[in-house]
């Protein structure tokens, strides 16, 4: 007698095969480029801090910047703190010494000469430029950052002066929607705290707020000529009013009445 199979054990539904997730079907996951963003950020917070502190005159010349002590202020990692020096290296504003660690830079004289004479070629054609194109709305908008300015003078506000000072070149350079100029010019103007820091004498932040009132002014007038003769008077008052002249290293000249 044939032997009945049991329906039992015939499986008549027919399995599906298991879908396959096509490689444009995975959701990519960046959880690396994720944390490189954080450090990233990190770094460049150091960074900007750094910076801000030079522009503002709270951080001199030759300041040993302990990496322990920012990594500690900033609660990060030393490597994250060592990337941020090295990129202030590579904007020389910080300077990496062998063994010995790394020290806010001190510019030579040589460099403070040159650092002003580039600016003045820069600045001086950027003002040319902007007297093209400049419109009311952007002369309110300097009006507005001199106004900010005298204030901070008024209120002796020191690294709030400064940093307005400062910014006032950045802002015109600004105006004329040149990202690489915007760059150049701020790095150029980092350099000048700098040697600002080092070698300026009693140079009055009045003076200073003054000509800019009258380089805004020949904006306002579309006067390209009078515009870079004030910029040149300007910047040439800034480095006249620097102590260039060697230090005198010689006890008996030093003490010589």
């Amino acid at each position: 007698m044939a032997t009945r199979r049991s329906t039992a054990s015939t499986d008549t539904s027919v399995r599906k095969p298991r879908a396959r997730t096509t490689a444009a079907e995975v959701p990519e996951v960046q959880l690396p480029a994720a944390d490189d963003s954080a450090q990233m950020t990190q770094t460049q917070r150091i960074v900007d801090a750094v910076t801000a502190a030079i522009v503002e005159r709270r951080l001199m010349p030759g300041t040993k910047l302990a990496e322990q002590q920012i990594a500690d202020i900033f609660q990060v990692s030393r490597t994250l703190v060592r990337q941020a020096l090295n990129q202030l290296s590579r904007d020389r504003l910080v300077v990496l010494a062998p063994a010995r660690g790394a020290f806010v830079r001190e510019p030579s004289v040589e460099e403070a000469h040159q650092v002003f004479e580039v600016r003045l070629m820069l600045e001086s054609a950027m003002l040319r430029r902007l007297c093209e194109t400049i419109t009311e709305a952007q002369v309110a908008t300097l009006r507005r950052h001199l106004a900010d300015e005298q204030a901070a003078v008024a209120r002796t506000d020191v690294p709030g002066r400064t940093r307005l000072l400062a910014d006032f070149h950045t802002v015109l350079a600004g105006m004329l929607g040149n990202e690489v100029l915007a760059e150049l010019l701020g790095d150029l103007l980092s350099r000048s705290s700098l040697i600002s820091l080092m070698y300026q004498s009693s140079h009055s932040a009045e003076h200073s707020q003054a000509e800019h009132v009258a380089i805004v002014d020949a904006l306002a007038r579309r006067d390209a000529d009078a515009a870079v003769a004030l910029m040149g008077e300007h910047l040439g008052n800034v480095e006249r009013n620097l102590r260039l002249n060697p230090r005198v290293s010689d006890l008996a000249s030093a003490l010589q009445p």
